[in-house]
C-alpha cells in the first residue's frame, strides 16, 4: 500500500466505464484486429517429454498465434522457436502483428541444449497449440473525475501484455493510485480523465471513436502515458514532439527537484509507447510520456526476467510521489502580478524579518524572488525554473502572498503549448 502524506486517506472503489469496439473498425489507417483466444500449446518429445509448456509460462507462446498440431523435425521445430540470444536464460516476449502465424519461445540455453541432443539423437517433435481469431472486440475502460473547471489533465496506461511487471502491470497498478488521490481531494480545479486500453491499437481505437479527439483537443492541457513505472533504478521523460507542453514543463520540473536533476530526458525521437500516438500529426495532444527506466533501456524488458523481481513498493511509492507533485503543480499553476508599486513592505505583514542578521535573508529569498518576477508574464512553473524553487513551494508562497492582498492572478487558466 502507498504510503505517503498525499496518500489518500480512505479507500474507494473504481468502476470504470467499459467499452467494446467490434473487430474491422476502421481506426483511421489502422483496422481493429480480430480476438485471440488460447487454451493450451506445448512442444513434446517422442517420449511424451514437454520441452515447454504455455501452463507453466504463457511467454513460451508467441502471441496470436493460430493453431498447430503437427509432428516435425528439429530443423522445421527450429524455425519457429524464437530465443533473446544476447540473453541466454530469458524467455523472450514476442507478439505477431497483423500477420498470421505461429511459434514458441524458449532461453537461447535450453534451444541450444536441445539443438546439442537432437545432434546425438535426432528425434521427432510435436508442436501443438490450441488457440483461434475470430471476430470479437477490443476492450478499453475509462473513467473522468469532473473538476471545477471542464479543462482535463488526461492519464494513459495499457493494459494487452500483464505478463510483463514492470513494462505493462505497474501502469494500471499507478493509475489506479493516481484516480483513489484524485478522487479524495476535496477540491479538484480541473477534471481527469483516465482510460486503460492495448498499446497502439488501443489508443488509435480510443482517438478515432466517439468523438473522443475532438472532446480531448478542446479540454485536455496536459497528459501523462504511464509506462514501466514499479522499477527503482530512473526517472525518466520521453518528451511530447517539441517538448514545449505544459506536460513537458511541469514533468521536467518535478523531476529536476524530486530527483536533484537526476534523471533522463528523451526526445520524442525515443518514444515508443502510445506517446506516439498522442502527439502524432493531426492529433497533437499535449503529451509526454513518465518512466522510471524507459522501456527498451533496461535488460528485462520484453522478457521473462520482466517479473515481480523488478518492481518493488519503493517504485512504486516514488512513481506516486512525482505524479501527486504533477498533479498539484498542475492545480496551483497560475500566472501572478503583484499588486503594489516596487517591492512591498513584507515587514509590517510579518512576512519579514525585523531584524537585520546575517543568514536571516535566506528564509524569504524564495518569496522575494517570486515577487520579482510577479509580472504576470510567465506561471509559478517558469518562475520555478528560473530562481531554483519547486513549484510545490511556490504555490504555498503564492497563497500566502495572496491572503494579504500581495499577489493577484493574471490569468485565470492554464493553456496548453503546442
Amino acid at each position: 500500500m502507498l504510503s505517503s502524506k498525499s496518500q489518500p486517506q480512505k479507500s474507494q472503489n473504481i468502476k470504470l466505464n467499459i467499452k467494446s469496439v467490434p473487430s474491422g473498425t476502421a481506426v483511421f489507417d489502422w483496422t481493429v484486429p480480430k480476438e485471440w483466444k488460447i487454451r493450451d500449446a506445448y512442444i513434446e518429445t517422442e517420449n511424451g517429454t514437454r520441452l515447454i509448456d504455455f501452463k507453466n509460462n504463457n511467454l513460451h507462446v508467441m502471441g496470436y498465434s493460430t493453431p498447430i498440431d503437427k509432428w516435425v523435425n528439429f530443423a522445421e521445430l527450429k524455425e519457429h522457436i524464437y530465443t533473446q540470444p544476447d540473453q541466454p536464460d530469458v524467455i523472450p516476449y514476442v507478439t505477431s502483428y497483423y500477420k498470421e502465424r505461429f511459434g514458441f519461445c524458449m532461453s537461447q540455453r535450453q534451444l541450444s541444449e536441445l539443438e546439442k541432443s537432437d545432434t546425438e539423437k535426432p528425434g521427432k517433435y510435436h508442436m501443438f497449440i490450441d488457440s483461434e481469431l475470430f471476430d470479437g472486440v477490443l476492450n478499453y475502460g475509462e473513467l473522468l473525475l469532473p473538476g471545477e473547471s471542464e479543462k482535463e489533465i488526461f492519464f494513459s496506461t495499457y493494459i494487452c501484455h500483464p505478463s510483463m511487471a514492470n513494462n505493462e502491470c505497474s501502469g494500471p497498478s499507478l493509475a489506479v493510485a493516481l484516480i483513489k488521490y484524485v478522487a479524495s481531494l476535496p477540491i479538484r480545479r480541473y477534471s481527469y480523465r483516465f482510460i486503460f486500453i492495448p498499446e497502439t491499437i488501443g489508443s488509435l481505437t480510443y482517438l478515432a471513436t466517439e468523438g473522443h479527439l475532438a472532446e480531448m483537443k478542446r479540454k485536455i492541457i496536459a497528459g501523462f502515458n504511464l509506462s514501466c513505472v514499479g522499477d527503482n533504478r530512473a526517472y525518466s521523460i520521453v518528451e511530447s514532439r517539441y517538448g514545449n507542453t505544459i506536460a513537458d514543463r511541469v514533468l521536467r520540473n518535478v523531476l529536476r527537484f524530486h530527483t536533484n536533476n537526476s534523471y533522463s530526458r528523451y526526445s520524442f525521437l525515443a518514444r515508443g509507447s502510445d506517446e506516439r500516438q498522442y502527439n502524432a500529426p493531426g492529433i497533437d495532444l499535449p503529451v509526454v510520456c513518465f518512466c522510471r527506466s524507459k522501456f527498451g533501456e533496461y535488460p528485462e524488458y520484453h522478457t521473462s526476467a520482466d517479473d515481480m523481481g523488478l518492481v518493488s513498493p519503493e517504485g512504486f511509492q516514488r512513481s506516486f510521489d512525482v505524479m501527486t507533485e504533477v498533479i498539484t503543480a498542475l492545480e496551483g499553476n497560475r500566472k501572478y502580478r503583484v499588486t503594489v508599486k516596487g517591492e512591498p513592505q513584507l515587514g509590517k505583514r510579518g512576512l519579514y524579518p525585523t531584524v537585520s542578521q546575517k543568514g536571516a535573508y535566506g528564509d524569504v529569498k524564495a518569496m522575494t524572488d517570486l515577487i520579482a518576477y510577479a509580472d504576470g508574464k510567465e506561471d509559478l512553473i517558469d518562475i520555478s525554473e528560473r530562481i531554483g524553487v519547486s513549484v510545490g513551494k511556490l504555490i504555498k508562497i503564492s497563497q500566502k502572498l495572496s491572503e494579504h492582498g500581495l499577489l493577484s492572478e493574471a490569468v485565470s487558466q492554464l493553456k496548453p503549448q503546442l
